[in-house]
């Protein structure tokens, strides 16, 4: 597919991306994007793995919880 664009508006464009430190196609689709009204996190895949982390340090703070709390009755009953 291609789409015709005025050659001073691509340039502009294409120096303010450089400078930017983007390149055009990434501010092209960021807008497009945008413009369909979908975030860039919607439109890209999270991978199995990371999904199956989701949540894990939610679960470990409350076994931390748990284990810290045993400890302090562990102490309070060995040095009463």
């Amino acid at each position: 597919m291609e789409v015709a664009i005025n050659s001073n508006i691509y340039r502009q464009a294409q120096t303010r991306a450089t400078e930017q430190g983007l390149s055009l196609p990434t501010v092209i689709e960021n807008f497009l994007v945008h413009f369909i009204g979908k975030s860039k996190v919607q439109q890209e895949v999270v991978p199995d793995v990371v999904l199956s982390l989701l949540g894990a340090g939610a679960s470990a703070a409350d076994d931390s919880q748990n284990e810290r709390e045993a400890y302090y009755q562990y102490l309070e009953e060995k040095y009463k």
